[in-house]
């Protein structure tokens, strides 16, 4: 059956967290918001995609959306499928839109929701969920679906094609384990910088109690909060359980040098995003000087050449994709491949709106068929909005369970929609 896109809708989604401090760090204070994308078809099936934002932002991101859309009305699903880059690269390569990138920002984001719509259209026509039709896709499906453009001096077809194929190999005994065991996880819900002392004691209380035994908190305060903190953490953890730490790239090269030798003192597992997110070098000088410490970083990455060059740099020893900051799944597949080729474990970034729907497919696809090992892998996980969404991600004592409807995840509830739509939404008035 030939399934067509009749139409793109697009929805303007915001929730009021900055008012309780929920998603506060060292530079964000804002309403989490998702420009949400709704692909209609003449066979019933809608595909669900979205971007996350960060409050008015949202009205830019919806606006690029729409920009974009004519690119993606009016195709068949089939057409998509048959030529993946070529669908991709109309988004991307749009002759008068791509100067505002080119594939970074705003318009990156809004062709990561279209992307996304589209992935999760095909998971719904196959009956599974998404990380299911990515791990069982031949290999040279896989391949066909990145653009290699710019990074072939990193990785080629034929080395995604060989990591693809060793991942076949044990495929059946590593899903069991999942389906028995979760994914690993942790969670940030516990620091929070604009939460009370007491506050984040109580909660990480409670996340330990539930089963988690890695969290992370943000820092890039005064010094002295972030390690009052750190302690009050590490105290209710204890020794063995990880900690990991988040500047939001607050800091200056010397500066996060100079801070995380204070900081080293509740031995954090790693520090992420220490300073601006586009500053290479700046990355490297800092893994260098913090070791054993990790450097995390690719939350806001503009695209899979930052991730080459972060990669080549050695600048980073925990890679952080983001699900919809990048150009979609298609554009994951690619920095999924080239962490595997340099040997540098992924934990995604999540939280947000929807993020923790989203990356716990692709992490799990990134552990059946491309990393293959544990060991160093964990998806973020934060206890918010996940009751807005049809799927919602599920956990058990510190772990995700495995997504089992088909699609992404990513179809929210008509009554989020209706509720927290802006500015019209009974939540806003």
């Amino acid at each position: 059956m030939s399934v067509t896109i009749t139409g793109v809708e697009v929805h303007d989604v915001r929730f009021p967290t900055a008012r309780h401090g929920d998603g506060s760090d060292a530079i964000n204070r804002g309403d989490y918001s998702a420009s949400y994308v709704e692909l209609r078809t003449d066979a019933g099936p809608t595909g669900a995609g979205f971007t996350f934002t960060n409050g008015r932002g949202n009205e830019i991101t919806c606006a690029a959306v729409r920009a974009l859309a004519h690119h993606v009305a009016g195709r068949t699903v089939a057409e998509i499928v048959a030529e993946p880059v070529a669908f991709w690269r109309s988004l991307t390569a749009d002759a008068q839109l791509r100067w505002l990138g080119p594939e970074k920002g705003v318009i990156h984001m809004a062709t990561g929701a279209l992307v996304n719509a589209v992935w999760d259209l095909r998971a719904k026509l196959a009956g599974v969920p998404l990380w299911r039709l990515l791990a069982e896709l031949p290999t040279a499906d896989l391949v066909a679906s990145v653009d290699f453009h710019h990074i072939t001096d990193a990785i080629t077809p034929d080395e995604a094609g060989a990591i693809l194929d060793r991942g076949l190999v044990g495929l059946a005994d590593r899903r069991a384990e999942l389906d028995r065991d979760g994914f690993p996880s942790y969670t940030t819900s516990v620091g929070w910088l604009g939460y009370p002392d007491a506050k984040v004691r109580s909660l990480t209380r409670t996340a330990y109690r539930q089963g988690w035994r890695a969290m992370k908190m943000k820092v890039g305060g005064p010094l002295a909060d972030d390690l009052r903190r750190a302690r009050i953490i590490r105290a209710e953890i204890g020794p063995d359980a990880l900690l990991m730490m988040d500047a939001n790239q607050v800091w200056d090269v010397d500066e996060a040098i100079e801070k995380m030798a204070v900081l080293a003192e509740v031995r954090p597992y790693w520090i992420e995003e220490p300073t601006h997110a586009d500053d290479i070098l700046g990355h490297a000088r800092i893994a260098e000087a913090v070791a054993p410490i990790r450097v995390a970083t690719g939350e806001v990455a503009a695209n899979r050449v930052i991730f080459k060059q972060l990669l080549q740099a050695r600048a980073i020893g925990v890679m952080q994709i983001d699900a919809c900051r990048v150009g979609g799944v298609n554009e994951v597949l690619a920095e999924l491949l080239l962490a595997a080729k340099f040997g540098v474990p992924v934990c995604p970034h999540a939280g947000g709106v929807g993020l923790c729907e989203y990356v716990q497919h692709l992490a799990v696809f990134d552990y059946l068929r491309v990393g293959t090992a544990l060991p160093g892998r964990m998806i973020e996980y934060v206890d918010h909005l996940h009751e807005h969404f049809v799927d919602p991600v599920r956990t058990r004592d510190g772990r995700y369970l495995l997504p089992d409807r088909p699609g992404y995840s990513s179809t929210m509830t008509p009554e989020a929609i209706a509720r927290y739509a802006f500015p019209d939404g009974p939540a806003w008035r």
